[in-house]
């Protein structure tokens, strides 16, 4: 990475020059800028909450349509990709988890450039559905960083060489381990909840060397924090088991904490006007924080709270004046106004069946997608009525979210990773 480009970087870090849409002045969600913002090199890609730039991408595919390649990922995992320059990665298991690994692939062609395993070690239990690859690389366009559960934190060059691993020690966690890392500075953020020892810590990018730890007391969660700048400081915010927690990136203190959350917590908050909205349960509830607060907020600075139609897993999307999220217990998608939490509309997409989405939705060029576990994508408009457009069916189980890069989806299902492009 070029000097010019580290520091656009770093001064992008301490003060976002991109403010996303829907924001305003005095909280602002931490997106990836400089180089990182061309590629999607994180859990949601650069801004962290699902949006890609430009119109140059298709909106209609199936398994043949509008593909550009195709190829045979090897193992098992659902893990989404990432990109950086001309490569993507994931990460997969052999083996019931005995075996994990980071792989690359050409973006020119999908073809297969190496494999690196993680050190062998302690193997859990895990849900089926959930699996031993489901945490999302990060990259910096240095070192690609992965988070293995129980065998702990990795990085590795671009090139595939194991630059450092971190022991964290062996996790008890309900239904294994799946939350991605947070790339914040020159730090790594991880937190797991787990039956005893739940925390969040923070690690060094260059050596893996731990820089600090704060236990926490949930039990079960496998969320991806965020970071968000509050007026004059930055928090690092963890939606999590019964309340909504926020801690200083520098210490791990800390700073407040919200309640109303339900028991098992997945989504990944999203940012936008002045407030963090948090998703929970099965169903519900969803949650409209303002960040700054000190201790406990939820007199103060809870502003609005949905009873239902929350995501169990996929995390919700904010465009514009409008949140949406879909309810993969059902199969119904609602759109509440950010601002108040009012309900515009649901619709149901697909057949409802229990726990049937786990991608996470993206917005492209005014359409809003959402995909579910059999690989059907439903392509709305976003605004104020439910209008589908059309479905997408790549004929492939799906439960990983897409990465989104100059004009082309790549997408990972059960068997295949795929690039979408006219």
């Amino acid at each position: 990475m070029s000097r010019r480009v580290a520091l656009g970087a770093l001064a992008a870090l301490l003060w976002p020059s991109r403010l996303l849409r829907g924001q305003e002045p005095g909280v602002q969600l931490i997106a990836i800028d400089g180089e990182g913002a061309k590629y999607w090199s994180r859990w949601r890609g650069p801004s962290g909450q699902g949006f890609a730039a430009g119109s140059n991408y298709p909106d209609t595919w199936s398994a043949t349509d509008n593909v550009r390649w195709k190829t045979a990922v090897p193992g098992r995992g659902n893990s989404s990709p990432i990109v950086w320059g001309d490569r993507i990665f994931l990460t997969t298991a052999y083996e019931g988890g005995r075996r994990l690994s980071v792989l690359a692939f050409r973006r020119s062609d999908g073809g297969q450039l190496w494999e690196t395993f993680a050190p062998t070690g302690r193997t859990a239990s895990s849900h089926e559905k959930n699996g031993h690859a489901s945490a999302t690389p990060a990259t910096d366009g240095e070192r690609i960083y992965v988070s293995f559960g129980n065998r702990g934190l990795i990085a590795v060059d671009l090139g595939g060489k194991v630059a450092w691993h971190q022991d964290l020690g062996p996790m008890d966690a309900y239904h294994g381990t799946a939350g991605s890392l947070l790339l914040y500075r020159d730090r790594l953020i991880l937190y797991q909840d787990q039956y005893a020892g739940a925390f969040i810590a923070a690690f060094d990018t260059r050596s893996g060397r731990p820089l600090w730890r704060t236990g926490r007391e949930a039990s079960a969660g496998w969320g991806t924090p965020i970071a968000v700048r509050a007026g004059d400081h930055d928090e690092i915010i963890v939606n999590s088991q019964g309340r909504v927690c926020a801690y200083d990136p520098a210490t791990g203190r800390e700073l407040w904490n919200c309640s109303g959350s339900s028991y098992e917590v997945i989504p990944t908050p999203v940012v936008g006007h002045g407030m963090v909205f948090c998703s929970s349960g099965r169903a519900g509830p969803t949650l409209a924080i303002r960040p700054g607060g000190r201790g406990d907020v939820t007199r103060s600075h809870l502003v609005w709270t949905s009873p239902r139609g929350s995501p169990f897993v996929p995390s919700p999307i904010l465009h514009g004046d409008h949140l949406y999220m879909v309810n993969d217990m059902a199969s119904i998608v609602t759109c509440l106004e950010a601002t108040t939490g009012r309900a515009v509309w649901q619709g149901r997409i697909g057949v409802a069946q229990p726990e049937g989405f786990s991608a996470s939705p993206v917005v492209v060029d005014g359409k809003v997608f959402f995909t579910n576990d059999d690989g059907d994508t439903f392509v709305l408009r976003a605004g104020p009525k439910f209008e589908l457009l059309h479905t997408n069916r790549i004929g492939e189980g799906t439960l990983a979210s897409p990465a989104l890069v100059d004009g082309r989806w790549y997408i990972r299902t059960d068997r295949n990773l795929f690039a979408i492009g006219h």
